[in-house]
């Protein structure tokens, strides 16, 4: 959090954009000047285009006085939001005709005379309509007009100080045109809002948005994710755990079997997390889905991310393993949504979990899986922090959350790209073993913060029965090697199926 501390703020106005006025903790303070930076295509136009229609539900006259755009192109952004600009004044400071033969001028140069008609323009515009909500778009055609730093920054500070005498709430946006490292605008302005567009090597281009500085008003710092869609800018705030917290009962419940509540001690805490690792196969998901549906047979909500699968995939695998999904799906109890990872971006599956929470009042989550995620975002270099702070947050929010991670490999020494068991409560390992010729598999609790759990290894069968966690195997050798080797004893396999009686 970032910001100057002080007396009260006078009231807040709203920018009228979901997400951004969360970020600064309310709002703007009205009639200050404020700069919105960005490339082309970072999304100034559309952001400050919903802050002076925000300004005309409030009953603000607004004023929209372009250098760059034409009011075409304004009324075209509009339109593609589903927006009217009705009530919304639109002016282009430079008239067509002012482009003809007769305006040339070839024996002085013609910034000072331009740059000082069109400062004029704009006090005479503002003074006859008399606006609350003023967007000047853009700066650089100021900076190009002014040719050197001097005189375009004492026209900033004049047209600053003319709208502070009418009590204009002011956004001046820039598009990044002036030399690298050049703050003369971050230091005449109230506030600073800085939009970044990015593309990556593969999936959609990414934007984000950060708060630099805002006088007087403590904010949210740091970077935080944005999308442009139909209806505007939707900004994510960046999660932060510490501001999320509630009372919920800390009673262990069921996995719905008996063997695997034995494994954990006394079952799956509210306010932990779980990571169930293993090779491809071994029975991860169905393992998670399970322990998911006795939540749902209790009557609590669940939301699935689903990552690596298609949805009708999982749900016709868990049908035939004697879990069906739909009667949930269609009670409202459970909701999956199915994620493209290549369309998403760490803060937008931040806000997607925070509304299943907050707004759908989940009790369990399931992420499945880590790999695709983690995958996905290759340039993200601070994932397994963001992954820290979700985890957090559920905790805080007394959820059950339960989480896969894929290993590379079938037995032996199994790895993984990411190592993220010290962010779990609870880790569970899933195994392949070898007795009598037959492939079996065994799962097994390494580590959990909040019971005594048992240390043994436990076989398991998925049939179309479901899924059955038999007794303790005891005979068992080179488990710390990697590569546990079965001895056979009398009675204490699971029998094969079909040879069940």
């Amino acid at each position: 959090m970032h910001g100057t501390t002080g007396s009260d703020p006078q009231t807040r106005i709203l920018t009228g954009t979901p997400g951004l006025d969360d970020v600064l903790r309310g709002g703007l303070t009205p009639s200050r000047l404020y700069l919105v930076e960005g490339t082309p295509g970072s999304g100034k136009t559309t952001l400050a285009l919903r802050f002076l229609l925000e300004g005309r539900q409030a009953g603000d006259r607004a004023l929209y006085i372009t250098l760059s755009e034409t009011e075409n192109e304004l009324q075209a952004v509009a339109l593609s939001h589903g927006w009217s600009l009705d009530g919304v004044t639109l002016f282009e400071m430079v008239a067509e005709d002012e482009f003809s033969a007769a305006h040339e001028q070839t024996l002085l140069h013609p910034s000072e005379v331009e740059l000082g008609e069109t400062v004029r323009g704009i006090i005479d515009l503002v003074e006859r309509i008399n606006p609350r909500r003023v967007v000047l778009d853009s700066l650089s055609e100021l900076r190009l007009l002014a040719q050197n730093p001097l005189r375009y920054r004492r026209q900033i500070l004049a047209l600053k100080h003319f709208f502070a005498r009418r009590n204009c709430t002011v956004w001046m946006l820039d598009d990044r045109t002036a030399e690298p490292g050049d703050l003369q605008l971050h230091s005449i302005a109230h506030g600073v809002i800085s939009l970044e567009h990015s593309a990556s090597d593969f999936g959609a281009e990414r934007r984000r948005l950060r708060v630099i500085k805002m006088r007087g008003l403590q904010y949210h710092g740091g970077f935080h994710d944005l999308t442009i869609e139909r209806g505007g800018i939707r900004v994510y705030p960046r999660l932060i755990a510490a501001h999320h917290h509630r009372t919920f009962s800390s009673l262990p419940v069921t996995t719905g079997l008996e063997g695997l509540d034995a494994l954990l001690g006394e079952g799956l805490f509210p306010g932990t997390n779980t990571l169930l690792a293993g090779p491809a196969g071994v029975g991860k998901t169905t393992t998670a889905v399970r322990c998911m549906i006795a939540a749902l047979q209790r009557g609590q909500k669940a939301a699935y991310f689903l990552f690596d699968e298609r949805l009708s995939t999982l749900l016709i695998r868990s049908r035939a393993l004697n879990m069906d999904l739909q009667p949930y799906l269609d009670s409202g109890l459970l909701q999956i949504r199915q994620i493209d990872p290549a369309e998403l971006s760490p803060g937008q599956f931040a806000s997607a979990v925070r509304s299943a929470v907050e707004e759908g009042d989940v009790g369990i989550v399931v992420i499945d899986s880590l790999n695709a995620y983690l995958h996905a975002m290759p340039s993200d270099n601070y994932l397994v922090l963001q992954m820290h702070e979700l985890l957090s947050y559920l905790a805080q929010q007394g959820v059950v959350s339960m989480m896969i991670l894929g290993q590379h490999g079938v037995t032996g020494d199994l790895r993984s790209d990411i190592d993220i068991s010290y962010l779990a409560d609870t880790v569970m390992m899933l195994r392949f073993f070898e007795a009598e010729g037959e492939v079996r598999k065994s799962i097994s609790v390494i580590k959990t913060r909040t019971s005594d759990h048992e240390r043994s290894i436990r076989e398991f069968r998925i049939d179309q029965g479901g899924l059955l966690v038999g007794q303790p195997l005891r005979n068992f050798r080179g488990i710390l090697s990697g590569v546990p080797i079965y001895h056979p004893e009398q009675g204490a396999l699971l029998p094969l199926e079909g040879n069940s009686q």
